[in-house]
């Protein structure tokens, strides 16, 4: 099955859309599956493992409390050389994430978003120069008219805050907005600003509980965002 419609949640109110708001990691781009894989890898270099479901409670939040040099020294026993372990993980992640592309579907949708004359922005528990990196390399810093990012508001992700903030500096109600994300704490996030969320998860949110979103696909590309802005 390609696409599943919550129960009791297949329509929006509006009748009308205006904008859409895309997460970006995980969402625009896999971002999430190098984040892992580095840290992973960090682990079993000092002789521990670190388990995805731990792993998971993270994906989509700056707010989680889950800190992973000090799991990383409980489960070894004694302190780690921290420094080391970030420059040895950052380098890992950054030849695993090198020559990434946008998840599939997803500049189609960012067309059909300009030729449906919708406002375009983005909200992401990432902060601001972790943003502009992934949207620089991918050439997608012009197609978003508002970045809320976790430096702007007091709270990420699940709270509603980056996606409250992205609509009004947009200036679109959010009966009259459709969310994209790709985990939990995002699709809880915009159902609790009012969003209609479309979710569309990764390797590493595919087993993950979505059911709190309007629409969940397994790729942007199995729907145009034409088709699903005629079903809200």
């Amino acid at each position: 099955m390609t696409e599943q419609i919550a129960e009791g949640c297949g329509r929006h109110d509006a009748g009308v859309l205006r904008a859409i708001v895309f997460d970006l990691d995980g969402t625009i781009l896999d971002t999430e599956t190098p984040e892992f894989v580095s840290w992973q890898e960090a682990f079993a270099a000092l002789g521990v493992s670190l388990d995805q479901a731990v792993w998971s409670r993270t994906i989509g939040t700056a707010d989680s409390g889950w800190d992973p040099y000090v799991h990383l020294e409980a489960l070894v026993g004694a302190p780690v050389d921290r420094g080391s372990v970030r420059a040895a993980r950052r380098a890992r992640f950054d030849e695993l994430i090198a020559g990434a592309e946008p998840r599939a579907g997803v500049l189609a949708w960012l067309d059909d978003a300009r030729e449906l004359g919708l406002k375009v922005g983005l909200a992401s528990s990432s902060d601001e120069v972790w943003v502009d990196r992934f949207l620089d390399a991918l050439g997608l810093r012009a197609r978003f008219e508002v970045i809320a990012t976790r430096d702007r508001v007091m709270l990420s992700k699940p709270a509603p805050d980056l996606y409250r903030l992205a609509l009004d500096e947009l200036g679109v109600p959010a009966s009259e907005a459709l969310a994209v994300e790709d985990s939990p704490n995002g699709v809880a996030a915009a159902k609790a600003a009012g969003l209609f969320c479309v979710a569309v998860p990764n390797p590493l949110t595919a087993d993950l509980a979505l059911d709190g979103a309007d629409l969940t696909l397994t790729s942007l590309s199995d729907r145009s965002l034409r088709e699903v802005a005629a079903g809200i």
